[in-house]
């Protein structure tokens, strides 16, 4: 087994050490700076969300109070007078 060319006997075994074997040589590779820019992204993306939400809950409670005002504006309506 010299890290290239081995063979347990087992294909599952063989599949994994192979997997591990990649994943190893990636971290050492430097390639997993990508991997921060994805987390960078998510938490972006989590604070964008959140804060669509807040604006759309602000949102939702005014148009809630002010359908709340016309229709009690308009059940109280007589001809001779406005809300």
């Amino acid at each position: 087994m010299n890290g290239r060319n081995f063979s347990t006997g087992n294909p599952g075994l063989d599949l994994v050490i192979t997997f591990l074997q990649g994943r190893v040589q990636r971290a050492r590779s430097g390639e997993l700076d990508r991997g921060a820019s994805a987390v960078e992204w998510v938490i972006i993306s989590a604070v964008v969300v959140a804060i669509v939400g807040v604006v759309a809950a602000i949102i939702n409670e005014a148009l809630g109070s002010g359908a709340k005002k016309v229709g009690e504006c308009i059940k109280g309506a007589d001809a001779g007078s406005t809300c």
